[in-house]
């Protein structure tokens, strides 16, 4: 699909069709995911239910996958320098991964926060640290954290972090309290990346830092694993204390300071990552309540023949749809401009606004029509709204993202349409407020 822009007489035009290669990859994984991975979601939830939610290790079948994907050459898509492809690629994989939420993104090596904290390291570790740490992520032998939110504060707003991480002599010594820690819990979790402050009284956005803390080091303290609507996340959410944690200074990423600027690296595109695989769920949610209203019989006729049934299914398609389109764009300009460009972060807003709502009401749907089976573990629904419901929170809450968008607009020099119509407005209100005058004026036109 072509897309062509006009703005300021410079035309770029967006190409969102699939490049061979992309296609090639395309078609590989959809065949895994039909032939290995959702054959094995069986067998997951099964291993899950007997090991209990307080049990973090792997399913078995996982690490199956992980060699099949690798042998495939479905491994570490996410990132341009290893896979060769662009975010625009990228984008229509992920969102079949989202099909299989829990299983699909680590078999090839694409589930947060690894992901994130893979590119975290690929731009801004040492060599000795990306020896240490990124090759191990990349090779899927290990899997990692990312320590930022807090339960004390709004995290939404970095400055507000209270960890403090303060130099003494040749190390950091770390104390503070971070919560929703994702995959801390599994036990092959072996590096945390977590943020504090260095510099309590520097710049606003200054004070922060981030670095490397090795997941036995003494001090850090995994308190809890914390439930999402019920459900134990298999690498775990977990709540952690640092007690006095010391680290060599060496430890550090990048410099003193760069905390804030690494977190806006690290999270545009993780964001935008979320919302493919978001794409994906709706995908199966509408496949799923397709499939139910075709087969379920209510007051004489199937279901799919109610006009409130098709309307929902029409809401969902469209809204697939127009999300699908907000995301490549997204997509096609971080690979235009990259995703420190205000444009790029504008879309990544809005399609971080946008995709989780969009999932969330399509599972809903779905959800009705499936009536008391649909909230229930008979089905994927549940987990799937559950963790979409989630997703309206982390990486920035739908306010933030939307009080991101509301400020671009009202600071966006006005088009020459805009002006005109801005004059229209304001002689409309005149005559509004002194009538007479408007009257008068008339007269004299009408003479």
């Amino acid at each position: 699909m072509d897309l062509t822009v006009y703005t300021c007489h410079i035309v770029a035009v967006m190409d969102f069709s699939m490049s061979a290669k992309a296609q090639d990859y395309h078609d590989r994984l959809t065949d895994f995911m039909t032939e290995s991975v959702f054959p094995a979601e069986e067998s997951y939830h099964a291993y899950r239910a007997e090991a209990g939610p307080d049990d973090h290790t792997v399913p078995p079948v996982v690490e199956e996958l992980k060699k099949l994907a690798k042998a495939r050459g479905l491994w570490n898509l996410f990132l341009p320098s290893e896979s060769g492809l662009s975010n625009l690629e990228y984008a229509p994989l992920a969102e079949l991964t989202g099909w299989s939420m829990e299983i699909a993104p680590e078999a090839t090596n694409c589930a947060a926060p690894d992901t994130g904290n893979m590119e975290t390291l690929h731009l801004f570790a040492t060599e000795e640290q990306r020896k240490q740490w990124l090759e191990p992520l990349l090779a899927g032998e290990i899997r990692s954290a990312f320590a930022m939110t807090e339960p004390a504060v709004a995290s939404s707003d970095a400055r507000n972090i209270e960890t403090t991480m303060l130099r003494d002599g040749d190390d950091y010594v770390i104390n503070g309290r971070k919560w929703w820690i994702t995959g801390a819990a599994d036990p092959r979790c072996k590096i945390l990346i977590v943020m504090g402050r260095t510099n309590p009284d520097g710049p606003s956005h200054r004070q922060q830092s981030m670095i490397l803390v090795p997941a036995d080091t003494p001090g850090v303290d995994i308190q809890r694993s914390l439930p999402v609507f019920g459900w134990q996340d298999q690498h775990g959410h977990c709540e952690i204390v640092f007690d006095n944690v010391r680290v060599p200074a060496s430890n550090l990423l990048d410099e003193e300071g760069s905390g804030f600027a690494i977190a806006q690296a690290r999270l545009g595109p993780g964001r935008i990552h979320h919302c493919m695989r978001a794409i994906g769920a709706a995908e199966r949610a509408l496949a799923l309540m397709i499939d139910r209203v075709q087969t379920r019989i209510a007051f004489g006729k199937p279901l799919a023949e109610q006009g409130v049934v098709r309307e929902a299914i029409a809401k969902s398609r469209n809204e697939i749809e127009q999300t699908r389109l907000l995301c490549h764009k997204a997509a096609w300009t971080i690979d235009q401009q990259g995703n420190k460009s205000k444009d790029a972060q504008l879309l990544v807003a809005q399609i971080k606004a946008v995709a989780p709502q969009m999932a969330c009401d399509v599972i809903d749907r779905a959800i009705q029509v499936h009536g008391g089976a649909g909230v229930c573990d008979d089905f994927p629904l549940a987990r799937l709204y559950s963790w979409h419901r989630a997703m309206r929170l982390f990486d920035g809450p739908d306010e933030v993202h939307m009080r991101t968008i509301a400020r671009a607009e009202l600071g966006r020099e006005k088009s020459a349409m805009a002006t005109a119509a801005s004059r229209q407005s304001d002689t409309a209100a005149s005559r509004q407020s002194n009538p007479a005058a408007s009257r008068q004026s008339e007269t004299a036109v009408t003479g």
